[in-house]
């Protein structure tokens, strides 16, 4: 058993046979997965607003309630990847998905579409990062899966570049209620197809069961009791989840924050277009420059870059350049943060158990994510300006940078 499991690893195998078509199919369906459930939003929801009436607060409160549910979901998804069902929620979720992005489509009432965003909550938990990187540290091992969780996040980081303009094409053509059908197409034949064909129950590298003769049920539950049990665990889920909310409210009111400074629209507008590049160009730093500096050193530096990025786009000039150059610093640094999340239970925690462990880890953080921008608007609301709220986005900045650190501190490395 452990000679075919050494032979799956060698060559990368399964699903269309090698490693790179294996990453490349899941990063095409990644594209189309967050494209579609999750970027789509703001656009398809401005149409809603001007064809049903319905209020801002109200559309975006069914976006919260979607991630909340994702938040809940994280654990038992990824628990289900560990023991072999990764084909099946994937693609399964991405043919539910499809499903309920058409039926979005007929929405005229607002019970029905929190209904159906409540669905594509739960579903975005089955099909978007955090079941992916899962997937992929199941194929490799999870000692072994840096490289392959690093190209996906390259290949997810176009999912706005290529789905933001065609959104905004396909509104143009068919409407809000076309597009949304469209989108359902997308994941109920490429992303669901694509889960499909690369993800190879048969193909995962699976050394704890070389290891211990017990079930992977059975296994997982014992390493996440032991987990539970660490420091450093807690550590991140602060430091996940502080950082989850701090991102959220800032990039949902960094737009707003930046006017009541005196920006410009088209200056703020052009600077928040650097942020997403940014987001790639940071990951390639690390995939060529620092492929075997540690989570532990890569995120002790990332994390510290936060809370001084944030508290810059305060304190510069109103320019293009300065706001620019800020927008780019903390689009790479975030970048590179997508990483040290996806790789920091193995390298800093257990090699076991990735899904279910992953999960605990993303859910409050998911949680944190759906609330933030909410609690964001009520400080501003009761201060009258983005002072208060910019202090409560610098300390959960902070709150990140210390938790994280004192993870570092605690953990050890993993065998």
């Amino acid at each position: 058993m452990s000679e075919g499991i050494a032979a799956g690893n060698a060559s990368g195998g399964g699903g269309l046979g090698s490693r790179h078509l294996f990453i490349g199919g899941l990063g095409v369906a990644q594209i189309c997965s967050w494209g579609s459930l999750y970027y789509s939003f703001p656009q398809i929801a401005e149409a809603m607003r001007g064809d049903l009436g319905f209020s801002k607060p109200e559309l975006y409160g069914a976006a919260s309630l979607g991630l909340a549910l994702a938040g809940l979901a994280a654990y038992p998804v990824g628990a289900a990847i560990d023991r072999g069902h990764g084909r099946t929620v994937m693609a399964g979720g991405s043919i539910f998905a499809g499903l309920l992005l058409m039926a979005w489509s007929q929405v005229s009432e607002l019970a029905l579409f929190y209904l159906i965003f409540a669905g594509i909550g739960l579903l975005q938990a089955a099909t978007l990062y955090q079941p992916a990187f899962a997937v992929v540290a199941r194929r490799f091992g999870a000692g072994d899966a840096r490289r392959g969780i690093t190209a996906l996040t390259l290949w997810g980081g176009f999912a706005s570049t290529v789905f933001i303009p065609l959104i905004e094409l396909l509104i143009g053509v068919y409407g809000w209620r076309g597009t949304l059908l469209v989108l359902g197409g997308v994941n109920l034949v490429l992303c669901a197809g694509l889960y499909g064909a690369v993800i190879d129950p048969q193909a995962d590298a699976r050394p704890e069961l070389a290891r211990e003769p017990l079930s992977p049920a059975l296994l997982g539950r014992k390493t996440v009791r032991a987990v539970l049990g660490q420091p450093a665990f807690w550590a991140l889920a602060l430091a996940f989840t502080a950082f989850a909310a701090a991102f959220s409210a800032f990039t949902f009111h960094l737009y707003p924050m930046l006017l009541e400074r005196g920006f410009d629209a088209t200056t703020v507008v052009t600077a928040i277009a650097v942020i997403g590049p940014a987001q790639v160009g940071g990951r390639i730093v690390i995939w060529l420059f620092a492929s075997r500096a540690s989570v532990r050193q890569i995120g002790t530096i990332i994390v510290a870059i936060f809370p001084l990025a944030i508290l810059a786009f305060n304190l510069i000039p109103q320019s293009l350049a300065p706001l620019a150059l800020v927008a780019a610093v903390y689009g790479a640094a975030n970048g590179i943060m997508t990483i040290v999340q996806g790789m920091a239970v193995p390298e800093m925690l257990t090699r076991e158990a990735y899904g279910a462990i992953n999960g605990l880890l993303t859910a409050p953080a998911l949680v944190a994510k759906a609330v933030a921008p909410a609690a964001a608007a009520l400080l501003w609301s009761a201060g009258a300006s983005y002072d208060v709220v910019l202090a409560a986005i610098v300390g959960g900045a902070a709150l990140t940078c210390v938790s994280f650190w004192v993870a570092a501190l605690f953990s050890r490395q993993p065998v």
